[in-house]
């Protein structure tokens, strides 16, 4: 009879098990929503309208654009700084051009470099000549076609 009680399948283990499945789906669901909803502004600069992916952390800031493998032509990304400073960007990982654009704390354009190559090896970093709080990247050309220069204003919000 204790042989027979040990490989009896009991309420306890049923209730373990549910839980234990569906504990590891809410984990797969927000592993792809984080990995596939990131937050997104509307930003006028220029006259282009872009729907920008935010970069607000340093390890979202760190990745970038990094590995992705084509954005639409009014796509692309808006880093958001913790103080206005020369922050650098490097292409590493990049498999296309970019337009770089950097805004001061105003979100007026203090810096513009146009179509920065993908990883160069000689791991390239571009710095402004003034310091600037956001970044914004745009698939190469967006510059030109949008006729953005030095000491325009950009138009966003972000979510508080």
């Amino acid at each position: 009879m204790d042989k027979l009680r040990l490989f009896t399948w009991r309420r306890s283990t049923t209730v373990t098990l549910t839980i234990g499945v569906v504990l590891i789906m809410v984990a797969l669901v927000a592993s792809f929503v984080t990995a596939n909803f990131k937050p997104t502004t509307q930003v006028r600069l220029g006259s282009g309208v872009y729907s920008l992916q935010l970069a607000d952390t340093v390890t979202a800031r760190f990745q970038g654009l990094s590995d992705v493998e084509k954005i639409q032509l009014n796509g692309g990304l808006l880093m958001v700084f913790d103080s206005n400073d020369m922050h650098g960007i490097w292409m590493k990982d990049m498999k296309f051009p970019l337009d770089l654009v950097w805004l001061d704390s105003s979100k007026k354009v203090v810096y513009i470099v146009k179509n920065a190559p993908p990883e160069t090896p000689t791991k390239t970093v571009y710095v402004p000549k003034d310091p600037a709080l956001y970044v914004i990247e745009l698939p190469a050309g967006s510059v030109q076609k949008a006729g953005i220069k030095t000491g325009d204003t950009a138009e966003f919000k972000l979510a508080v």
